[in-house]
């Protein structure tokens, strides 16, 4: 490790990492306002849920790197526009996330929403006030997932020039210098734990309810 190459590099680094946050994050706050509806449908109608599940899921088979590269006509925007790497990895988020939704509306019990609908509630008091704050952990659990992966996919924007932490790896590669790429590689997976972290953070503020593991 060439530790005075890192300091005359840090304002770059930094740049880097913050492109690299942006284009994690944003996937997964556009693919959690468009997952939701389609897993709540999903979840209440039986018979499209295999169709709409199993169509979801096939599009996190579409290899990533294709999918970077046939976006630019598709979208009208150039190879370089981050814009490409924010579509593509929506798309893959909506792929993880439309299951999950799904599944943690169904891991409702069926008393709990017929006691709420026994209240007074109406169907969409009944999912805002109900189904979604009860199936948080199960959706927390689909979003570690889910942000671990961004955290990883946007490394290969690098390979079409688009700056994050991934160009660490192409200028280590090119040079022959591991420097950057170790540097590259501790900050992939310090950036991974702390998102997953703060989704765990959220999940308990989500859900006061949930007993705390007591450690002896």
């Amino acid at each position: 490790m060439n530790v005075e190459w890192l300091g005359r590099q840090s304002d770059r680094i930094a740049e880097l990492v913050g492109w690299h946050i942006l284009l994690s994050l944003v996937p997964i706050v556009v693919g959690v306002i468009i997952a939701l509806p389609i897993g709540w449908l999903a979840h209440r109608n039986r018979r499209i849920n295999p169709y709409v599940v199993g169509t979801a899921g096939l599009l996190y088979t579409i290899p990533s790197l294709a999918l970077f590269v046939l976006l630019p006509p598709i979208l009208g925007t150039k190879i370089l526009d981050p814009m490409n790497i924010i579509v593509a990895l929506t798309i893959y988020t909506v792929a993880m996330l439309v299951r999950v939704v799904a599944d943690a509306l169904d891991s409702v019990p069926q008393e709990t929403v017929l006691a709420a609908t026994a209240m007074g509630y109406r169907p969409y008091q009944t999912l805002l006030k109900v189904q979604l704050p009860v199936g948080v952990p199960v959706i927390c659990a689909g979003l570690r997932v889910a942000v671990v992966s961004n955290v990883s996919l946007v490394s290969l924007a690098a390979l079409l020039g688009i700056p994050q932490i991934g160009s660490l790896f192409t200028q280590g590669f090119q040079l022959r210098f591991y420097t950057p790429i170790i540097a590259g590689i501790a900050l992939s997976l310090l950036l991974a734990l702390v998102l997953d972290l703060l989704i765990v953070l959220a999940n308990r503020i989500l859900t006061p309810w949930t007993p705390k593991v007591v450690t002896s």
